[in-house]
């Protein structure tokens, strides 16, 4: 079966680079020949690149690089402490150059933030530029405590933004369907008219699936 690395929680964060817990995995993937994918915001996966190519020798494998903004900003207020989209475009060029198909997710994208044409067109242009095999995109969703921590963030950076996002999550973890829809066509139009080759990444089904929102079921 397919193993997706990394669409809960980031496999290749800070604290990687000391532990190197990742060399063991792929070696693991690799001796098992079993088909894999990643989905990080840093670009230190390209340490690993010698052993994802002794994967794609015996089985598939596939990377995703997830960017939300090129806009300084609204990177710095959102994802601090994070690498520099750049460098995770870079990679994602770099990925792509050694054989690897690689992909973008502009994830997540928050309305009012990074969700501007003059935001988004230029970040479409970049993930082409490096080759990307697959662009998709996705909205901010907010589950359990992160939603406190957010809204926190609103009210101390963005008080013109709180108005409009208790109206989108309220009670909820995800925005309205046609919220949740319109940010996902600001990436999949031009996914779709550039016509890029699919990869049967997992991560560009969850781009082009709006999450079903959560309910709780009765009893009887």
């Amino acid at each position: 079966e397919h193993v997706a690395l990394g669409t809960n929680t980031d496999p290749y964060q800070w604290v990687e680079g000391r532990y190197k817990l990742m060399e063991g995995i792929w070696e693991a993937m690799r001796d098992a020949a079993n088909p894999c994918s990643v989905l990080t915001k840093s670009p230190l996966l390209l340490r690993d690149k010698d052993l994802m190519l002794q994967i794609a020798q015996r089985t598939s494998i596939t990377a995703c690089l997830s960017v939300p903004t090129l806009d300084e900003k609204a990177w710095r207020e959102t994802e601090p402490h994070t690498p520099s989209p750049r460098a995770r475009l870079e990679a994602v060029a770099e990925l792509n150059r050694i054989g690897i198909p690689t992909g973008v997710l502009v994830a997540p994208l928050m309305p009012g933030i990074n969700d501007a044409p003059r935001q988004v067109e230029p970040l479409l242009d970049a993930a082409e530029a490096a080759g990307a095999v697959s662009i998709g995109g996705i909205g901010l969703h907010l589950r359990g405590e992160t939603k406190d921590v957010f809204m926190d963030w609103m009210r101390a950076k963005r008080p013109d933004l709180v108005p409009r996002y208790e109206e989108l999550y309220g009670r909820r973890a995800y925005a309205p369907q046609r919220e949740r829809e319109r940010l996902a066509a600001l990436v999949r139009k031009r996914g779709r008219s550039r016509q890029f080759r699919r990869t049967g990444h997992p991560v560009e089904a969850l781009a082009e699936t709006a999450a079903p929102e959560p309910s709780q079921q009765t009893l009887f």
